[in-house]
């Protein structure tokens, strides 16, 4: 099985994959450098519409793979990053999550139905990758990791992106905050994203700080980005 390595250099966070004969995949422009006696392929075949929808949703549809030997090391970044062990089970990544997988996990795409993708603020076409087998998945984030079990029936609302990646059997909708209809106006809050046990959830409830010095100085809110 592939080694995978988080390692730290000069406030920004990277990954190192051990292989040792091994395939593994990774995100499209993810690549830094290669030690070693590694192979690099990108197949060109997809159909038109899976590629149209890629676009429009930014979501890649190309993951190159690697195989041979050696260390493959990913692009650095003032985000984080988490390993996922994969036991059978299937995950939904959120867009921009997913960063690098062994061979042995499959990889395909969920799309969210027409009405919950504009409600979420995500466009006409919402794109996530679908994960499952058994192995190894990476993800970028934006702050530490925490893991919340949810029973059947039990919820879980945030605000945001908050969310990186759910078990294919957590269900997900986008409610208003409040019930009433003039607390919209007051609570200070829109919609919320609202996701249903039973399964897990993976979200990140604050940022590094590096990360969020350089989301605020480009005007950008870390939690709305990808």
């Amino acid at each position: 099985m592939a080694k995978f390595r988080i390692g730290e250099l000069e406030g920004t966070r990277f990954v190192e994959v051990h292989m040792d004969h091994e395939m593994v995949r990774a995100e499209a422009g993810a690549l830094s450098y290669l030690k070693g006696e590694i192979e690099v392929h990108s197949s060109l075949f997809t159909s038109p519409g899976q590629y149209v929808r890629s676009v429009i949703a930014q979501e890649a549809v190309y993951r190159p793979t690697y195989f041979g030997t050696g260390v493959l090391t990913l692009e650095s970044s003032l985000g984080g990053y988490h390993v996922l062990e994969l036991g059978g089970e299937s995950w939904i990544l959120e867009r921009g999550a997913y960063w690098a997988s062994e061979g042995s996990v499959e990889l395909s795409f969920k799309r969210e139905r027409f009405i919950t993708s504009l409600f979420a603020g995500e466009g006409p076409i919402y794109l996530q990758t679908r994960v499952r087998g058994h192995g190894k998945v990476v993800l970028t984030t934006t702050g530490p990791v925490e893991t919340i079990e949810l029973d059947e029936g039990q919820r879980v609302a945030v605000d945001g992106k908050t969310v990186i990646a759910r078990t294919g059997s957590v269900r997900f909708k986008v409610r208003q905050t409040t019930k009433n209809f003039l607390g919209r106006f007051t609570a200070g809050e829109g919609r919320v994203r609202v996701y249903e046990g039973p399964g897990r959830v993976l979200l990140t409830p604050t940022h590094f700080w590096r990360y969020k010095m350089m989301s605020d100085r480009q005007g950008n809110d870390p939690a709305l980005m990808s």
